[in-house]
């Protein structure tokens, strides 16, 4: 069927339906004005009507109404007490004090959201129940309901269920003004516009206006009723393109490519169905980026916004022991965060390597004095944070902030310290010029005229505690749902839209992405555990309801004339993924094309670049470690970008306790070890034993290394320290003594000075009597005990030991890795002849430098294992030479 034939057919059935509407209101004797006509959802108030105005444009037009709205218009409802208000920010601080009263506070954390969810579930269900019959219909469900006595099985869920019925029988709902007499007078006539799931509400209100004054129409016909002509259209499929996506970036780039060909065609508007949000985000910003004037009709949770986004930041970041980068992410969104005081705080706290950002702060002596009071902005004043010392006021500053956020206090109190906290940080004026922004302190009742509503609605009179308000807060904004305006003119050319709600509306096209077998269900999970019997008295849709719903949406969507389904064959993870259960109907029904990918293909041609010779003799490098001649050998380059440069790869933030921290942490804790041995030798390996451990405890409190993340380390400790133990009885026994550790040297070498840190220096007696002791450098390794032989096996190609040789102005010495292995072995790796490879490493050092000034070039020659793992990659674009 061409679309100009499924336009035809959907104008035409929508006059048949309200003809039949027409004729039903004439029948009763009253006129079109007297009538009101229930919609299923509010799009379709506007669309009837049009579609009327143009059917019957002389005379009075019904009133087209959801039941929501319609009672809004009869009287505003204005919740008291324990009412359930539908929103959230009211009403999970009911369920908390329904839960302390019914001797459940100890648990009202837990249970607050499921019996929110629960009383949200029974609520339609009761609200369909006239007023007057909810007490005989509240005795039939009652016994349905399984015992909450202690010792029962499932006693929290069972009294969840109890309290989420008594919540919702007693409290009045905003559409009970609907069942009242004079409702009924001042609108005689009742239509109710039935979709693809009845609404129980309006069926309820049907039944009190009686068949001569009431009837059912539906938008949609049951499946094998033979339906008659309604805005359904024709149930068969209109032109259905299927495309398989690799990933969920392809997906949307091929859903926005389908919009866009549409939309170029002039089939619009164009229908976008709201299946996966996070997907249909992506299409959408991908739309805005061409120009396509997209109007979201489904919206989003506040959450996911900018503005709330920064608000639960803010609050994140004041949680006692938040993490380095929540804090930083916070300051990011404060406008009056100097943006250089800022960076060189960032630059601290990755200096740190500590993930916590109170340790870091304790680290640094910056703590906050005493807790200030947010009852005004005031209390948070400090001076200008770009003042000489930058950073360092930046971070006093943030922490008064997050000390005046940590004393407990009721919902008031809270609002107006985050309030307060906003405000001192810039960030309330940000919220007011933003229209999201703007909802979320809506939503949040952060306004002074909405203080007054909180107050008595927790019973308890028990403080909130900090990570209390911030789960609040995170609810409300996950509850709550921003809808922008639509910002273009005229008609939208795409709209985001729920797969139901595409119903009798005159969209051109289709593009369904998400419909894989996670995310497009061919029959839904019903909300909540209740039973099939409980659900069949309490009225709650049924699974095969909501099934023969999603599948009546899902065939009344394909009848567009024109639609391309998409669905991703792989998950973020990897994990392979089907089509949805109502594409591989599709499939196996037959007829229905692959789709092409619409993206136009552009020809880029390569651009290679020539490999980089830079040149050095004008960035002269006086101080050399064994690191930067190790990477002057490796890889010129590397050495020209990272040292004669200075440039750096920022620290992780945050991270986890890895390898090269247990090693810093085993260096620290060796030192300790052999100092205090040093200065109170003691031969006894029990007693030695008591002094490696007290070492490790004190060198674990002054890294603030907590138990929990260094856990997997800690766990191999016993088993190192013994084959250390049993390692240095024998290296004892060879004449060898501890000198000292982390030996900071510094060796002139003509222009240059080598320096560098030495993990410790022993001395080893003579063989011969009164010859003098030989010293011995000692580098420690804590990795795996291969890699250790690779490097004795390297010889000159290994320069860091015969580097360390070079710092000591010994003519006799020796040098050996230590191999401190986790599994219990502890074995030495000396390196024979140092002596010699460190007269060759001098020669060569000086050579190679000597070059430099000269000003030859700095080639990037890495290879291998060098490049894999290089901080210069990027920068010497490698994979992009044109040889």
């Amino acid at each position: 069927m061409t679309v100009i034939a499924k336009t035809e057919s959907r104008d035409g059935a929508w006059k048949v339906l309200l003809g039949r509407l027409e004729g039903f209101v004439r029948g009763t004797g009253q006129p079109a004005g007297a009538a009101v006509v229930l919609v299923p959802y509010a799009q379709l108030m506007g669309e009837a009507q049009r579609r009327w105005a143009r059917a019957f444009p002389d005379g009075f037009a019904p009133r087209f109404e959801t039941t929501r709205n319609w009672a809004a218009r009869l009287a505003p409802f204005v919740p008291e007490g324990d009412d359930l208000a539908r929103d959230t920010a009211r009403d999970t601080l009911t369920a908390r004090s329904l839960l302390d009263r019914a001797g459940l506070g100890g648990q009202r954390d837990v249970l607050a959201g499921p019996l929110l969810d629960a009383a949200c579930q029974l609520a339609p269900a009761v609200a369909a129940v006239p007023p007057a019959g909810r007490e005989a219909w509240a005795g039939r469900v009652r016994p349905l309901l399984p015992p909450a006595a202690d010792g029962a099985a499932l006693r929290y869920e069972a009294a969840v269920a109890r309290i989420a019925l008594e919540w919702a029988l007693a409290t009045r709902h905003a559409t009970d003004v609907l069942f009242e007499p004079r409702v009924r007078a001042s609108a005689p006539v009742l239509v109710v516009l039935d979709g693809f799931q009845p609404d129980p509400l309006a069926h309820a209100l049907c039944a009190l206006w009686g068949p001569d004054r009431a009837c059912v129409l539906p938008l949609c016909p049951a499946s094998g009723s033979g339906g008659t002509g309604v805005p359904h259209a024709e149930a068969a499929a209109g032109d259905v393109a299927l495309h398989a996506a690799a990933d969920a970036e392809d997906e949307a780039q091929r859903a926005a490519a389908c919009v866009l060909r549409y939309v170029a065609e002039g089939r619009t508007p164009v229908a976008l169905a709201a299946i996966d949000r996070a997907l249909t985000r992506r299409i959408s910003a991908l739309l805005a980026g061409r120009g396509v004037g997209v109007h979201d009709e489904n919206g989003w949770t506040l959450s996911t916004t900018r503005a709330g986004a920064q608000v639960m930041a803010a609050l994140r970041a004041c949680m006692a022991h938040a993490s380095g980068d929540a804090v930083l992410d916070w300051l990011k969104h404060v406008p009056i965060a100097d943006a250089g005081a800022l960076r060189q705080a960032e630059r601290w706290l990755r200096r740190t390597g500590m993930g916590d950002w109170p340790a870091a702060v304790r680290s640094a002596g910056l703590a906050a004095g005493p807790v200030q009071d947010t009852a005004g902005a005031e209390g948070l004043e400090f001076p200008d944070p770009a003042a000489p010392e930058g950073w360092r006021t930046l971070v006093r500053r943030t922490e008064a902030w997050r000390a005046a956020m940590q004393a407990p206090r009721d919902l008031p109190g809270w609002l107006a310290a985050l309030r307060a906290l906003l405000q001192a940080t810039g960030q309330w004026e940000r919220l007011q010029e933003d229209a999201a922004g703007l909802r979320v302190l809506a939503e949040l009742r952060l306004d002074l005229a909405q203080e007054g509503e909180w107050r008595g609605l927790d019973a308890s009179g028990r403080p909130m505690a900090l990570a209390e308000f911030v789960h609040w807060a995170d609810e409300v904004l996950e509850a709550g749902r921003f809808r922008p305006e639509f910002g273009g003119d005229g008609v939208p050319d795409a709209v985001v839209v729920p797969l139901p709600q595409m119903l009798a509306r005159p969209f051109a096209a289709l593009v369904a992405a998400g419909c894989d077998e996670k995310r497009l269900q061919a029959a839904p999970e019903p909300p909540g555990a209740w039973t099939r019997e409980q659900r069949e008295t309490l009225g709650l849709p049924m699974r095969n309801d909501l099934e023969a719903a999603q599948r009546a949406a899902w065939a009344h969507a394909l009848s567009v004339g024109h639609v391309d389904v998409l669905w991703r064959i792989g998950d973020e993870g990897g994990e392979p993924l089907l089509a949805s259960p109502l594409v591989l109907a599709l499939q196996a029904e037959g007829g229905r094309r692959a789709g092409i990918d619409p993206r136009e293909l552009r020809s880029v041609a390569p651009s290679p670049v020539p490999r980089p010779l830079p040149r050095g003799d004008a960035l002269p490098l006086v101080r050399v470690s064994s690191s930067a001649y190790s990477d002057l050998r490796h890889c010129p380059y590397r050495f020209f970008a990272l040292r004669l440069l200075g440039l750096q790869e920022s620290d992780e933030l945050g991270a986890e306790v890895d390898k090269r921290d247990f090693g810093n942490w085993l260096h620290a804790v060796l030192q300790r070890f052999h100092e205090g041995l040093r200065d109170a030798p003691v031969e006894d390996t029990a007693t030695r034993r008591q002094l490696l451990d007290a070492a490790a405890e004190a060198t674990t409190r002054a890294q603030r290394l907590s138990a929990g993340e260094f856990l997997p380390f800690s766990a191999g400790w016993p088993a190192l320290r013994e084959g250390y133990l049993r390692w240095l009885s024998g290296h004892e026994a060879g004449g060898a003594r501890f000198r000292e550790a982390e030996r900071r040297c510094v060796q002139p070498l003509g222009s240059l000075e080598l320096i560098g840190t030495l993990d410790r220096v022993d001395a080893v007696r003579g063989q011969a009597p009164g010859e003098p002791p030989t010293v011995m450098v000692i580098d420690y390794k804590t990795e795996g005990e291969s890699a250790t032989r690779r490097r004795i096996a390297a010889g000159t190609e290994d320069t860091q030991l015969a580097f360390y040789a070079a710092l000591l102005g010994d003519d006799t010495l020796r040098a050996l890795y230590v191999n401190v292995g986790e599994r219990g072995e502890t074995r030495s790796f000396e390196q024979e002849d140092v002596v010699a490879l460190r007269d060759q490493l001098v020669e060569g050092l000086l050579h190679d430098f000597a070059r430099i000034a000269e000003g030859a070039p700095l080639p990037a020659l890495g290879e291998g294992a060098v490049c894999d793992y290089c901080a210069a990659r990027g920068l010497c674009r490698k994979d992009f030479w044109s040889d």
